[in-house]
């Protein structure tokens, strides 16, 4: 049997027909079923039964139909416009392991390229591989490496930057590129909510609307994703305005207190935008890197212990989530006093998705105000954590810029 043959395939009970794909071990089979999904079944213990020869034209991994290598140059059309393309690793850029049936993260750039053919002829592509993690082991430290990365393809004459990340923390992400680089072109941020294997997958749409909006005239830190349950628009959000708002919907992202900034029509493959913007080449490129690391996110609950903000003695800055418009219980607020007499920085920020932060209206708030804590306004908490984080890296008064816009 070989990759493309029609079979068969029994074991343990259990019998799976489709095509026969490559494996990236030499333990599994993998079968592309009718619904178009994959599996994975061991080789040992497997009865196989060849339906059809050459039933489909499949290549080797890293070859075409035809057996010949398709990881080729990537030729540039003088007449097309250069987008950088980032991997940090995700769902878009990933394949399923069968040796246990998860998706892993596997791809570099340029085999997003191959794995993607509706984006030949849109752009000439340079591709970079910053991390090749799930976007759940993201770290301050990845962060800075991507930011500096942009900034060198910027520096490198690229039009336009797309970073493909991992869906679960693209938020953060995002937010921190916000404030960490003035870009004078589109950096986007997308990712993928359903592998390649699957039918529904919404890798190559995401990728595609992601590649138009970075050619487009708003040069800010966005997010695009599906922006409805089909195949018809991606949205484009603001890194600090974003939010995942479901673990497995296509889309899942939406901009939190507004509509998004704007949308990229698929089939029409046309940009456009609902507000104001940053328009391209308005800012000279700037990049500041730095972060503190020292910096917590904590939610307050009804009927929480308070040693559990015993850990958070010594940091340099702490973002509370509190109920409604920024309260903790009235026994916390001595704990957050302590805390900013000993040079913590506090930010208030709400567990409400929508409004803002306004610590004058009850008791609660206005003692709060008197310990020390900073309202953040509407600012969304992930968003106010790298902000924070940011603030106090590189401003002389980061209690003071965690109260006004910066990004």
């Amino acid at each position: 049997m070989n990759p493309g043959d029609r079979v068969r395939v029994e074991r343990v009970g259990v019998t799976n027909e489709g095509v026969l794909m490559p494996s990236s071990t030499p333990e599994h089979l993998v079968l592309k079923l009718d619904g178009g999904y994959n599996v994975g079944v061991a080789r040992e213990d497997a009865d196989v039964d060849v339906l059809e020869s050459d039933a489909y034209d499949v290549g080797e991994a890293g070859e075409d139909g035809d057996g010949e290598d398709s990881s080729s140059e990537i030729e540039f059309d003088d007449d097309l416009p250069t987008v950088a393309l980032i991997s940090t690793g995700g769902t878009i850029a990933s394949t399923v392991d069968y040796r246990t049936g998860a998706v892993t993260a596997q791809f570099d750039a340029e085999d997003v390229l191959r794995a993607v053919p509706d984006l030949a002829g849109r752009a000439n592509y340079r591709g970079r591989v910053v991390a090749n993690i799930l976007s759940e082991n993201m770290t301050p430290d990845v962060w800075r490496e991507l930011a500096r990365a942009v900034e060198a393809e910027i520096e490198n004459v690229a039009d336009g930057v797309v970073v493909m990340h991992g869906t679960d923390t693209m938020q953060y992400s995002a937010s921190a590129l916000s404030f960490v680089l003035d870009t004078p072109v589109p950096v986007v941020f997308t990712g993928s909510q359903r592998s390649a294997d699957r039918p529904s997958s919404d890798n190559v749409m995401n990728a595609v609307c992601a590649v138009e909006a970075a050619k487009a005239d708003c040069a800010e830190v966005l997010v695009c994703m599906h922006g409805s349950e089909s195949d018809d628009v991606c949205a484009l959000h603001r890194g600090t305005r974003v939010r995942k708002n479901h673990t497995s919907r296509r889309d899942a992202f939406e901009t939190v207190g507004a509509r998004p900034l704007g949308q990229v029509d698929y089939e029409r493959e046309a940009v456009t935008f609902r507000r104001d913007y940053a328009e391209r080449g308005s800012v000279e490129l700037d990049c500041a890197p730095e972060l503190s690391s020292d910096v917590e996110l904590v939610k307050f609950t009804p009927g929480m212990d308070p040693a559990a903000w015993d850990y958070l003695d010594g940091k340099d800055g702490v973002v509370i989530e509190g109920t409604g418009l920024g309260h903790v219980h009235t026994d916390l607020i001595p704990r957050v006093a302590e805390l900013v007499e000993d040079g913590t920085v506090v930010a208030m920020t709400s567990q409400c998705l929508e409004g803002r932060v306004c610590d004058r209206v009850y008791d609660t708030g206005r003692d709060l105000l008197d310990a020390g804590v900073v309202e953040a306004g509407d600012t969304l908490p992930g968003t106010a954590k790298v902000k924070l984080m940011w603030a106090l890296a590189n401003l002389s008064d980061p209690a003071d810029a965690m109260g006004r816009s910066l990004a």
